[in-house]
């Protein structure tokens, strides 16, 4: 036992990369809903970019380390500390053995992600250690954490015998937009348009306080799709814009179900879901149109950003 789990935060999950190639079965993919500060906490620690890592909703857990670990807090900005001691994020900390780490509140955005050198260990199941909280199963238990509960390390991770947080960060920004820029999601056109075509681009939307891991609900305009409601159910993604029967569009997220009866009127581009993870309740976001192609161009860049920063870490382990 190297973990135990003091307080268990509002909703503290363990997700990886999580399950591909299973939605044609009715297996959603789950795993970390931000990949973007996923797959850069990871990386921070020296882990490869999908190994498993604690997602942390609004609100994080407590936790006593047992042995030494070496962790990385990135994504939403949150109160930490360990000892006393303010723990900053987008950098490596080594933590020695008994440390205490308290992680409060997202003090901006919705969800933060800590890594631990070496992962947690967890079973793989269909391919993954995400936890699937629709199906009950994978991570721990198949269940956000709880308080009493005990995680491993997959494999020995770098410590300390005092508490030493690096001095450099890594920049958390996925894309090059401005810092405090209103949020604005890129879409391409769903199968299914809405009358008018341009009625979801048209004014911002406010984020319900039921969204979820399945999807972000939305509050705005009554909208109606161009060719009637309902129809036989179609397969459906991480991304899908669906229009229920109320007019209020549901943006789907990592938790999504494989298929859906309500309208495509859209999809949410996969280099804008570092952002839809980081809306909470309250918060605003405006959609844009966007075509395949500009869609793929955002996707390269920001994988291209991500390895640069790997390949600078990976120089910079090897000059220590």
């Amino acid at each position: 036992m190297s973990i135990e789990v003091l307080s268990p935060g509002l909703a503290t999950l363990l997700q990886d990369g999580g399950r591909q190639g299973l939605r044609h079965l009715g297996v959603g993919g789950a795993g970390a809903l931000d990949p973007w500060a996923f797959a850069l906490a990871n990386l921070v620690v020296g882990n490869p970019a999908g190994t498993a890592a604690l997602e942390i909703t609004l609100s994080g857990p407590t936790l006593r380390f047992h042995r030494a670990a070496r962790i990385a807090l990135c994504g939403a900005p949150v109160d930490a500390e360990v000892g006393g001691a303010p723990v900053p994020g987008h950098r490596p900390l080594d933590l020695p053995p008994g440390s205490t780490l308290r992680i409060g509140r997202c003090t901006e955005g919705a969800r933060a992600y800590l890594a631990i050198a070496g992962g947690v260990r967890s079973e793989a199941i269909l391919g993954s250690a995400s936890t699937d909280l629709r199906g009950g199963f994978g991570g721990h238990a198949g269940r956000a954490l709880c308080r009493g509960d005990r995680l491993a390390l997959a494999a020995p991770s770098a410590g300390a015998a005092t508490l030493h947080i690096a001095p450099w960060w890594i920049d958390p920004a996925f894309d090059d937009r401005p810092a405090g820029a209103e949020p604005l999601v890129r879409v391409l056109p769903g199968s299914d348009a809405t009358a008018p075509p341009a009625a979801l681009h048209g004014r911002a939307w406010t984020v319900r306080a039921d969204s979820n891991r399945q999807g972000l609900r939305l509050a705005g305009p009554v909208l109606t799709a161009a060719d009637g409601g309902e129809r036989v159910s179609e397969p459906v993604m991480p991304g899908t814009i669906q229009l229920p029967a109320d007019g209020q569009p549901i943006v789907l997220l990592a938790d999504a179900q494989t298929h859906g009866g309500y309208p495509r009127i859209g999809h949410a581009i996969r280099a804008d879901w570092p952002l839809l993870a980081q809306l909470r309740p309250g918060d605003r976001v405006r959609f844009a149109p966007c075509t395949p192609g500009e869609a793929r161009d955002a996707l390269c860049r920001q994988r291209q950003r991500l390895h640069r920063i790997a390949l600078a870490l990976d120089a910079k382990r090897a000059l220590a």
